[in-house]
């Protein structure tokens, strides 16, 4: 298990590097996390949705992402509740005190998960959440140390040194454990190091004194890594870069950052194309002169809606879109673009009045929509998936602009503006992951402001996989992989 001082100590850094370490040496490994808090969620092949980051984690490990990697995601509504996500299935929406009591019963499910995939690979990389020692939650732990000592796991802590106090959060990380979890910490790993590590002079043997746990290595602050991110504070880190040359125009790509944005992640295969700039911003005037503006997914339509017209956007993207500007809706954004929304499910707001940019309406259903989809668009394929209650149906004479595969027939999905189709919506997630349809996508955004783009030929596979390798290459050159080998070596003989 890899717990941290922290939130964003660099736990899933970590992990996805030990799952792309481990399968390059020919092991079989997953990921797992009992219970992940995060808007960011995925769509397995059998339909459940689990963490964002479980399922990039199990791509680096080279196996298919799948619901016992993350039995539990909570996806946050509020500032005091979640709809709960079991076993890739929603059960409801809890509040923080309502979910903390049921914690107990949760705890089988976690096990049994755990157990399955202990059953079935060579190696299973468990993740913490935020740190292991809040003395105020220990009783009721579902995913940090309770969950390693249930399953005698031993565990690595991860500290952030460039926030400051690394020292003290490590040691006072082990300093506040009940015996039964400290004796279970058997390594520290110090992340996002500046500078040269000599400069830690003997603070390392001193930690290693004071609380007998030694540091199996010191990772470098590295700028050029960016992985699939759990939640919106890694808006405000490292997110990927173009890969190659810039050519031709430079296309301003906006993205409209929703107090409770998910899926964001949908964007980063645009931000690969050298010449393409993609910009989060919350507020109108931030907006500029762009050549797309993107509204992405979020978890609260109609409350982020009402946000958005109080910032003033909506006005501001009737000024870009008589600019030329293509408008693009992603599922939760798609929605808004509509006549209305009838919501008594999520927000229980009733009737509610879309953007009026596109000829559809959203009905929320209590069930939810999960599923991988693969069709056609602008003469390209495309795949993705689809998480979400409303329903999003055509008015009679709009046209769709994607069509999907299916059993049953094929058919159209999204919806577009008549005339130019400068206005687009699709509940589809994951479009732009396909590099022939996103350069068609872009070509044709370029062209309706007058300018061109040429693609460099980036591969989005290829990027990400590069940036999995390159998180191996750090903790392959970093860590002390010996002592690795004998932390990994007592999990098993456990």
């Amino acid at each position: 298990m890899v717990c941290g001082t922290s939130s964003d100590s660099g736990k899933s850094f970590v992990v996805t590097g030990l799952c792309r370490l481990l399968a390059r040496r020919g092991l079989k490994v997953a990921p797992f996390k009992a219970q992940n808090m995060a808007l960011n969620s995925y769509v397995t092949p059998s339909g459940h949705e689990i963490g964002r980051a479980q399922a990039i984690q199990a791509m680096a490990a080279g196996v298919e992402p799948e619901v016992s990697m993350n039995p539990i995601l909570l996806k946050p509504t509020d500032e005091r509740s979640s709809q709960v996500v079991l076993n890739g299935e929603p059960i409801g929406h809890l509040g923080a005190v309502e979910y903390h009591e049921r914690k107990p019963e949760l705890l089988g499910t976690v096990l049994a998960a755990l157990a399955d995939l202990r059953g079935r690979f060579d190696v299973v990389v468990a993740e913490g959440a935020g740190s292991p020692t809040e003395i105020n939650l220990l009783d009721h732990d579902i995913v940090n140390l309770r969950v390693a000592a249930e399953a005698g796991l031993p565990a690595l802590v991860v500290g952030d040194i460039d926030r400051g106090g690394v020292f003290a959060a490590l040691y006072g990380t082990v300093a506040l454990l009940p015996d039964r979890y400290r004796q279970l910490v058997r390594g520290f790993v110090v992340n996002k190091f500046r500078g040269d590590p000599e400069l830690l002079g003997d603070g390392l043997a001193e930690l290693e004194r004071r609380c007998g746990v030694p540091t199996l290595g010191v990772l470098p602050f590295v700028r050029d890594v960016a992985l699939d991110a759990e939640d919106s504070l890694a808006l405000d880190g490292s997110r990927p870069r173009p890969c190659g040359a810039a050519v031709a125009d430079t296309l301003d790509v906006v993205a409209i950052r929703f107090p409770r944005i998910a899926n964001f992640t949908d964007l980063d295969a645009l931000a690969i194309e050298p010449g393409v700039v993609v910009r989060f911003v919350d507020d109108a005037g931030a907006l500029g002169d762009p050549d797309l503006v993107v509204l992405p997914g979020t978890k609260s339509t109609v409350a982020d809606l009402a946000w958005l017209r109080s910032r003033g956007i909506d006005r501001a993207l009737a000024g870009c879109r008589r600019a030329g500007t293509t408008v693009l809706g992603l599922c939760g954004g798609y929605q808004m673009l509509g006549r209305r929304i009838l919501d008594e499910v999520e927000s229980g707001s009733g009737e509610v009045e879309g953007l009026g940019l596109l000829d559809v309406e959203t009905v929320f259903d209590t069930r939810k929509v999960t599923r991988q989809r693969r069709g056609t668009a602008l003469g390209a394929p495309v795949s993705g998936y689809e998480i979400h209650h409303g329903r999003t149906e055509r008015v009679p004479a709009s046209c769709g602009w994607i069509r999907l595969e299916d059993p049953a027939g094929d058919e159209d999905e999204g919806a577009c503006s008549p005339g130019d189709g400068s206005v687009l919506g699709t509940s589809l997630h994951g479009l732009f992951d396909e590099d022939a349809f996103r350069v068609a996508f872009l070509a044709e955004v370029a062209g309706r402001r007058a300018k061109c783009f040429v693609s460099a030929g980036a591969s989005f596979a290829a990027a990400r996989a590069m940036q999995l390798d390159r998180v191996a290459d750090l903790l392959e050159t970093h860590l002390d992989l010996a002592a690795l080998d004998e932390v990994l070596a007592a999990g098993r003989r456990r």
